[in-house]
């Protein structure tokens, strides 16, 4: 949906009531301007964020720590994993 800026302040009350149905575009001479969200998208768009915001920490470890994380797999390879010939009683 799209409204005007006086359109938004004149009826704020059932622009804020459609925006839980959808994102409300408030256009401002001619061009959008701001976009009106329900708290329920507010909190997924923040919560994409921070998922995007994980996946480049992840980068980064792996980026960082590349040598440590190459020896390990290498390690495993060779040996396999350290319990893989504990016996349980």
């Amino acid at each position: 949906m799209q409204v005007t800026a006086t359109q938004a302040k004149n009826r704020f009350g059932a622009i804020c009531a459609q925006a839980k149905d959808g994102p409300v575009f408030v256009e401002k001479d001619g061009r959008i301007d701001s976009v009106i969200l329900s708290a329920k998208q507010f909190s997924d768009l923040q919560t994409a964020n921070q998922t995007e915001t994980l996946a480049q920490r992840k980068a980064l470890f792996e980026q960082s720590h590349s040598a440590w994380i190459a020896e390990q797999n290498q390690r495993f390879e060779a040996h396999g994993l350290w319990c893989d010939d504990m016996r349980v009683w």
